[in-house]
């Protein structure tokens, strides 16, 4: 990314090294070089600078190596933007003498992968403190109210999003503006980017080919944020070689992928944007893409759209009132490959969530139609008509998406459309029947989510080879699939939750060898095929809310005749098995649940709301549980004595009969691999993290857990040799009540550190997790987690830690009491007869307590912080843990 500071990083590296070698050159801005004087004379420049002579005459590309091989150089090659600037400048390492380094800066990371340079440094962008730290530069040359500061700062931070060029072009002229004239250049800055940061960002783009200049203003103006592998299926359709594209553009750092999501920075997204808008800057109607909510209902309203346009996408949010579509105004878009009109939140692109909206601001006029030649993605929210025209043939077609239609029949007979992929029309709630699938035989995607009147599905659907997704989530009339809905080999994720008159499954259920997500919830199913068990690389199962007759549970063979017999068929033909949800199905102590044991693989099971009074022990056999939900079983009493200690999350909230969380459950739970992290013997490589977390109903801490202190904060002497071989963890906990459902975020700061002036350097740990309440808690909860240490914490005498509970939007929570406990092998944390006693010294006017006594307590996790002073109270000057060294490559 351009204005990144690669120059001014290597410029630095550059200074403080330079003196270190016999000859050194920083050529800046070399890519311009060999533009301007060609190979030649930039290899006459390249050695005269080096040997500082002039006059050389470079005849052979050996000169270089002859010249330099036995000298120690330091050269930087700034803005590298070809790689016959290092095949001839650089070569090979023998070109040089020993000890030389070569520091290379460029925008294109394949660059330097195809010259063989993989020390690699890329430059990052400023966190929020560094970035207001650079601000306050500029604000100490000018007089500014503290208010003005940070109003002004906050903008500009806002605004650069890190980028030092666009911290430093705004810091130079915006403090020296009045408040009234900073607002107004502010506001400017919204409507027309500022030109100098402009033209910077903008050179990477200059060095695309024409499809990847297509595909990088497709993302800007409509795909950032979507999902990759949709967005390359599109751009696909439209010719563009995207996976190739997008790999330059990510070696450019015009891009990144993130979850699987195309981003971008918004500069350079609003740097795309203008490419577009300097297409025309008084008529939106010429430009090649339209995005903005003005702009299209000015070309539309007033019929000026032109050839020109290639894509449209329209938020209805935006608009104040109707828009209409008419036949003459497309009339003249000839190379529209690309039109979306949704509303913000439509469907994300995982097709598994949608919601309701309010009524669109769009009319369809009668002749309304489109040139469907270019035509590769069509998404029409709210399409108001029964179905779509009879001489609708896009053949090109990518993407058929019309959300919340009036469509009751997609199409009559046979569509031939052999590109089409994608068609999504949830909650359409006039649609009874699916089309027929015949013609589309690449499509991958079904989505009929909220097609409440939807009966009948076409048998055609079988015969989709490339089929992946499936979804049919409340359709609650549908009751049943064809047959042939098993001959797809190729299904991966079925979802068919909240049809609620749903009764069977076809027989050959299981010949869908390639199922990994099924999502039957709440659904009248009763009973299962035979054929379900050889489902062996299903990895998700869900079936919350199947709640059948009491006492009971449906998942039996089809020919069990006895509905009282073995209530749960043992499910071990699911070998692949990871997420298992059975919650709230009216499961009970009959249900045979131990057959859960044979589930080999399983990582997540949920079983909240059911009534059984005890788990049965084979829950103890799944030796890659990782998460177990209990909540609101309100007559479980106790868990299983030994639980694997894969298991980091144990969920019990509102289980209200459950007994005391014993020590010995809670030491079987810890995670082997606690074990190798405190070996770790460099505080600079320890990785903080939570062993186990567990939240429980409880008013009280476990008495197992030693030192305890009413409010939010508890400080402990440690004793000597309290980190001994048989420590396992540190166990932390505190009481709450939080009265609201929703998401809650803990954090938890811990400070080790010694008394003696032997200058050892503190340790801070902050850590922390969310906390998701489903149901509303009916008592006080406790919050247990385990957390392991690295061996640097052994020479610690000290230990400060303090709680703190928050609701999502930030106001506190109290917590009322805290805790904190030392964890061992072989019970010695029960047995303290070989530790000194236990001291409590009270600090007057706090709800604190000092215990002297063996102890700890160190979080692990989110931020950790090293601090250089040993006292407890100045923690003025910190320095990140991964804190690097300079490189000595950088790009």
């Amino acid at each position: 990314m351009g204005g990144i500071g690669k120059t001014t990083l290597a410029k630095a590296v550059y200074n403080r090294i330079r003196s270190q070698f016999e000859m050194c050159s920083f050529f800046e801005n070399i890519g311009e070089d060999l533009a301007k004087k060609g190979l030649i004379r930039l290899q006459q420049k390249f050695l005269s600078q080096l040997l500082e002579e002039s006059n050389l005459n470079m005849k052979v590309l050996t000169s270089i190596k002859e010249r330099l091989c036995s000298k120690k150089v330091l050269v930087v090659l700034d803005n590298v933007n070809d790689l016959l600037i290092l095949k001839s400048l650089v070569g090979n390492k023998d070109w040089f003498g020993r000890g030389s380094r070569i520091i290379v800066t460029t925008r294109d990371k394949h660059l330097l992968a195809s010259h063989g340079v993989f020390n690699i440094y890329e430059a990052r962008r400023f966190n929020d403190g560094e970035a207001f730290e650079f601000l306050t530069h500029y604000s100490l040359k000018h007089v500014l109210s503290i208010d003005d500061f940070v109003e002004l700062s906050r903008e500009v931070l806002g605004y650069a999003q890190g980028l030092p060029l666009a911290l430093e072009v705004l810091g130079s002229f915006l403090f020296t503006m009045t408040r009234e004239e900073w607002r107004n250049q502010l506001n400017k800055l919204k409507c027309t980017p500022n030109l100098k940061i402009q033209e910077v960002l903008e050179i990477s783009y200059d060095g695309l080919d024409d499809k990847e200049k297509n595909i990088f203003l497709d993302i800007a103006c409509f795909f950032e944020g979507e999902d990759k592998d949709y967005v390359i299926e599109i751009l696909d359709g439209c010719g563009f070689f995207s996976l190739s594209g997008i790999r330059a553009l990510l070696g450019k750092s015009l891009i990144t992928i993130y979850s699987n999501k195309l981003m971008m920075h918004d500069l350079i997204q609003e740097m795309g944007r203008e490419i577009v808008r300097r297409q025309s800057l008084e008529e939106p109607g010429e430009r090649s893409r339209l995005w903005f909510h003005e702009d299209i209902y000015d070309a539309l309203k007033r019929n000026t759209a032109s050839e020109k346009i290639e894509g449209i996408f329209l938020n209805l949010s935006h608009l104040e009132e109707t828009l209409g579509f008419t036949a003459q105004a497309f009339s003249r878009m000839s190379k529209l490959r690309l039109l979306k009109v949704y509303k913000s939140n439509d469907t994300s692109r995982n097709f598994k969530d949608t919601s309701n909206k309010e009524k669109c601001r769009m009319n369809f006029s009668k002749d309304f139609k489109l040139c469907y030649d270019c035509l590769r993605c069509l998404y029409l929210h709210g399409y108001s008509f029964k179905s779509l025209p009879s001489d609708f043939n896009p053949k090109n077609l990518v993407e058929l998406s019309m959300p919340y239609s009036h469509i009751q029949q997609l199409w009559k007979g046979i569509k031939v459309l052999e590109k089409l992929k994608f068609i999504d029309l949830s909650h359409s709630k006039y649609l009874i029947e699916t089309p027929d699938f015949s013609g589309v035989t690449n499509l991958r995607r079904l989505v009929l989510e909220g097609c409440v009147l939807l009966r009948k599905v076409h048998s055609s659907l079988g015969d989709l080879k490339n089929f992946s997704f499936l979804n049919f989530k409340n359709c609650k009339m549908l009751k049943s699939l064809p047959s042939s809905t098993c001959d797809l080999k190729s299904l991966e994720t079925l979802i068919l939750s909240g049809c609620s008159k749903f009764e069977e499954f076809p027989e050959n259920f299981g010949s869908l060898e390639m199922l990994r997500e099924l999502y039957v919830d709440e659904i009248a199913l009763t009973v299962l095929p035979s054929s379900f068990y050889f489902l062996r690389n299903l990895e998700v199962l869900s079936f919350s809310g199947c709640k059948g007759p009491p006492s009971t549970f449906w998942v039996l063979p089809r020919r069990i005749s006895n509905p009282i017999g073995p209530l749960l068929q043992p499910l071990s033909g699911l070998c692949s098995l990871v997420r298992l949800d059975l919650s709230d199905c009216n499961l009970t102590d009959e249900s045979n649940l131990s057959s859960l044991g044979s589930l080999s693989s399983l990582q997540s099971l949920y079983l909240g709301w059911n009534g059984f009074v005890t788990l049965p022990s084979t829950i103890s056999l799944l030796s890659n549980l990782q998460v177990l939900a209990l909540e609101n079983c309100k007559r479980l009493q106790a868990l299983p004595p030994v639980l694997q200690s894969s298991l980091f999350k144990l969920d019990v909230e509102n289980c209200t009969s459950l007994k005391d969380f014993s020590s010995k459950v809670f030491k079987s739970l810890l995670p082997t691999w606690v074990l190798q992290q405190r070996k770790l013997k460099d505080y600079h490589d320890y990785q903080g993290f939570l062993a186990l977390e567990a939240f429980i109903p409880g008013s009280r801490i476990p008495n197992w857990i030693k030192y305890q202190s009413s409010g939010s904060e508890v400080k402990v002497e440690l004793p000597p040799n309290w980190f001994n071989s048989n420590f396992q963890a540190l166990s932390l906990s505190f009481i709450s009540f939080p009265q609201f459902i929703g998401c809650f975020i803990f954090e938890v700061h811990a400070s080790f550190y010694r008394t003696s002036s032997d200058n050892c350097p503190s340790l801070d740990i902050t850590t922390g997790n969310l906390i998701f309440i489903t149901t509303e808690l009916e008592s006080d909860h406790l919050c247990l987690f385990g957390v392991p240490l690295p061996i640097h914490c052994s020479q610690m005498t000290h230990i400060k830690v303090s709680f703190e509970l928050i609701y999502w939007d930030g106001d506190p929570i109290e917590i009322k009491w805290c805790g904190v406990g030392l964890v061992y092998n072989n019970n010695e944390d029960e047995n303290h007869s070989n530790l000194p006693m236990i001291q409590f010294n009270p600090l007057p006017n706090e709800s604190t307590i000092v215990l002297e006594e063996i102890h700890e307590g160190e979080p692990s996790g989110i931020r950790c912080y090293n601090n250089v002073d040993s006292s407890e109270e100045d923690n003025s000057e910190y320095h990140t843990a991964d804190e690097e060294e300079e490189p000595n490559s950088t790009s």
